[in-house]
């Protein structure tokens, strides 16, 4: 999985310790919704089951490189 150096430090933050690489590689491969942020990095979001809740990963413009992932508390599936 390639990273940015922001990701890399973010990362050892205590609330984002627990993100597992599967959950985001499942966000990636297979998410509810996508976004195109106005910078062209990119918005994905799916349910991870074990925790209840929505994770969002951010991807540079190149569609691969994770810049950011947490659990979005302001999330609300549509329909």
């Amino acid at each position: 999985m390639k990273t940015t150096k922001y990701f890399d430090y973010t990362r050892m933050r205590p609330d984002r310790l627990r993100i597992r690489e599967d959950w985001i590689n499942l966000v990636i491969q297979k998410p509810e919704k996508v976004e195109i942020q106005s910078d062209g990095r990119i918005r994905k979001w799916a349910r991870i089951q074990e925790e209840g809740k929505y994770l969002r990963v951010i991807l540079l413009e190149d569609g691969e490189t994770v810049h950011n992932a947490f659990f979005d508390r302001t999330y609300k599936k549509k329909g």
